[in-house]
């Protein structure tokens, strides 16, 4: 079975991490495309900052801080506190001094001519993904920054929104810097065309998974794809089960239900991207009400707790769309 999974940061990784446990559990090769969000990147201190990518290679990679969810295991910030010493950063992103290593190795074959796709793959290797079968792509090598509309002064980039501010501040909308000239990523089409399955996991709907398919040429391919389309709500009993993807999705003008994430990523066949929507127990209204509208639908236990349970989510997922 081949696989694409669209996917955010730490919401996305862990799905991705209990899809590759099913696979391994079942006995079945892993053939898993896991197209990155990139929207989040940012230059800090002179290096280029992937954090999508990064989540989904640490913690495919088993190297992940597991409380966190994000960034390393046994980590130190040093480097971070000697560099606000001279008055340099923002007090508020600290990069770890083993996160650095993984920035300062991209920046490097960045500055050397390799496009982004070809940094990931060397920093990939490291951690053994292809060995797991899994191939970890950006979905364009084209800088793409997510900035805020804020409603006052120039909009702020969605790092500074979403750590500085915890989305305290309300964003009016959310501008995708550079999306016009970007294309999707070498194999990033191609992962989508020759997929079994394309799965769009818990992730924020609106700034992960949303700036993905903005990327000219994926929703296309989605559209005609034979592959299955399943998705995954990130809602949980009309909240989001982490991060601020209520604030995201209010800014849109779209309720946090898992309703409504659904129709905001809408049926194919009827100008939208899914052909199945998995939602939680505490949202089997939202099941019943979307299969009277024809959706492929089924509710279970979303809540990803470890590996295992994530598993058996992954499971339901795939087999909704099997039926």
């Amino acid at each position: 079975m081949r696989l694409t999974v669209l996917s955010g940061g730490v919401g996305g990784a862990r799905f991705t991490r209990g899809l590759l446990a099913l696979l391994a559990d079942r006995g079945e090769p892993a053939d898993v495309t896991v197209v990155a969000n990139t929207g989040d990147d940012m230059w800090l201190h002179g290096v280029r900052v992937c954090p999508d990518l990064d989540t989904l290679m640490y913690t495919l990679g088993g190297a992940v801080h597991e409380e966190q969810g994000w960034g390393r295991r046994d980590e130190t910030s040093r480097v971070s506190a000697d560099l606000a010493a001279y008055g340099v950063g923002w007090e508020w992103f600290t990069l770890g001094d083993l996160d650095l290593a993984t920035h300062l190795a991209r920046t490097q074959w960045l500055r050397e001519g390799l496009t982004l796709s070809e940094a990931t793959a060397r920093l990939s290797a490291r951690w053994g993904l292809a060995g797991q079968g899994v191939r970890l792509l950006p979905m364009s090598d084209q800088p793409v920054e997510t900035h805020v509309d804020v409603g006052a002064g120039e909009p702020i980039h969605f790092e500074e929104w979403w750590v500085r501010h915890r989305a305290s501040v309300p964003a009016r909308g959310f501008v995708q810097v550079g999306l016009a000239a970007a294309t999707a990523a070498p194999g990033v089409l191609e992962s989508i065309a020759a997929a079994d399955v394309v799965v769009l996991p818990p992730s924020n709907p609106v700034v992960s998974v949303g700036t993905i398919l903005a990327v000219p040429g994926i929703r296309d391919a989605l559209a005609i794809t034979p592959a299955a389309v399943v998705g995954v709500s990130p809602i949980i009993g009309g909240a989001p089960v982490r991060g601020m993807a209520a604030e995201c999705l209010a800014a849109i003008g779209v309720e946090a239900t898992a309703e409504a994430v659904a129709r905001h990523y809408g049926r194919r066949g009827a100008g939208g991207v899914l052909d199945a929507w998995l939602v939680d127990d505490a949202d089997a209204d939202a099941a019943a009400a979307l299969a009277r509208d024809g959706w492929a639908t089924a509710a279970t236990d979303t809540l990803m707790r470890d590996v295992p349970a994530t598993a058996r989510i992954a499971a339901e997922a795939l087999s909704l769309v099997a039926r």
